[in-house]
């Protein structure tokens, strides 16, 4: 695949992610329409659009899970698909439906994923107690993930996510099922990972959300950016969900229909 021309830094430092020209076909539809993003190293980075406009596809495509029909993609520099192996180590990848080995406990999991990305195994069983401790899953550490809730599969998934210390986390819906306390504790350790020099790419339908999380966000829709910049950039003095309506279309103004009205 060839280089992007995109330039490869923001500041004075290699963006964490840049996309030029990312295009995918599934048959005749067209997923993604020539796409092109940069990902400032360090920014809480929002990614919003509507059902089927091409969000998972492109983070599939960016993470090294889908392969591009055409485009280019770079992780901290690396080009993913000419350095897969190099550009999967600087990620850590918590994607919205993805089966997990759950015949394993979470701790088993969680080791297991560790041992994927080369660590030794004493320091894996070290980093899977934190995560699990941190993640309220110290009960659960035993239990099957099969018999999990939803909430604790999604925070499971994302201490695999976490084990290897990433410098870039791609996380799709990671707060779809997740209780409010168990949500707020999350957002404390993106936000800390953040802090430390990481970098979160969030993808979500929940606008309020990624406005007060998120200091950079990207609109998507039908396989384009319509619009990308910081948070505030962004929204240009309305809520991020107003400005999100105005740019994607589709919404129906009236009061219904006559019968579906009570009185």
């Amino acid at each position: 695949m060839p280089e992007s021309p995109v330039p490869n830094t923001v500041g004075d430092q290699p963006a964490a992610l840049e996309i030029h020209g990312l295009v995918k076909r599934f048959g005749e539809k067209v997923a993604v329409d020539d796409l092109s993003l940069v990902v400032p190293s360090g920014s809480f980075y929002g990614l919003v659009g509507p059902n089927g406009a091409g969000k998972t596809t492109t983070l599939s495509m960016a993470t090294g899970l889908l392969r591009p029909d055409a485009g280019g993609i770079r992780v901290h520099g690396v080009e993913v698909w000419s350095n897969l192996i190099e550009a999967k180590r600087l990620v850590g990848v918590l994607s919205d439906g993805v089966r997990l080995f759950d015949r394993l406990t979470g701790t088993q999991l969680v080791t297991y994923s560790g041992l994927l990305s080369g660590m030794d195994r004493e320091t894996v069983a070290g980093r899977a107690a934190d995560l699990l401790t941190l993640l309220d899953l110290e009960d659960a550490s035993g239990t099957l993930v099969v018999d999990y809730s939803a909430g604790m599969t999604k925070k499971i998934a994302l201490a695999c996510a976490l084990v290897h210390a990433p410098r870039l986390l791609v996380l799709d819906e990671p707060f779809e099922s997740v209780d409010p306390v168990s949500a707020a504790n999350i957002r404390d350790i993106l936000e800390g990972f953040v802090r430390s020099g990481g970098t979160v790419i969030v993808s979500s339908h929940v606008m309020d959300l990624v406005q007060r999380m998120c200091d950079h966000v990207a609109i998507i829709a039908e396989g384009r950016v319509l619009a990308a910049g910081t948070t505030d950039e962004v929204r240009a003095g309305s809520t991020l969900e107003d400005r999100f309506v105005e740019l994607v279309g589709g919404r129906r103004h009236g009061e219904g229909p006559e019968w579906l009205r009570i009185s």
